[in-house]
């Protein structure tokens, strides 16, 4: 017999402070994931995805790692529930790879030649021409890179 979930969750303390910035972009991902794809490439159409699931992982871990406003409660919490990327944020943590984009630029199996992205390729290196990745609409997280999109760093949502 499976087992009925309930809705009853407990929140952490400190909740109520960045529930109105999580509920924004879920709204926003809502929008995303129900826009029309007429006009686009197949690829195209999931970069909204990339992009809003990248700023909620940004948020909880600057948050926690950079400003220490949450506890370890919370961002666990958020981490368990879905709110951010565990993955991603493993990943920031490492030398080389703050700004990373997303986890499937980083794999060589999704690319030609078994190489990284395009978008981790530094911008001294790169060619005059703007090139976005195919997989997430980056132009650039390399270090030293600027991100096609601006990440979410205070609270308020930038597209």
């Amino acid at each position: 017999m499976p087992k009925v979930k309930t809705d009853q969750v407990k929140y952490p303390e400190g909740w109520e402070m960045i529930e109105p910035t999580l509920r924004e972009l879920q709204a926003k991902m809502r929008e995303a994931e129900n826009e029309t794809h007429d006009g686009k490439r197949k690829c195209e159409s999931l970069w909204p995805i990339f992009k809003i699931t990248h700023q909620k992982s940004r948020y909880i871990f600057d948050l926690y790692h950079r400003r220490n406003e949450i506890s370890k409660e919370l961002y666990e919490f958020c981490l368990d529930q879905g709110y951010a990327d565990r993955n991603l944020i493993a990943k920031w943590k490492n030398p080389g790879y703050e700004r990373l984009c997303c986890l499937r630029c980083m794999q060589p199996r999704d690319h030609t030649f078994a190489t990284t992205c395009v978008c981790r390729v530094p911008k001294h290196l790169q060619e005059e021409k703007l090139i976005d990745c195919v997989h997430c609409g980056c132009r650039g997280c390399a270090i030293g890179g600027d991100l096609g999109w601006a990440p979410i760093m205070s609270g308020t949502f930038k597209p």
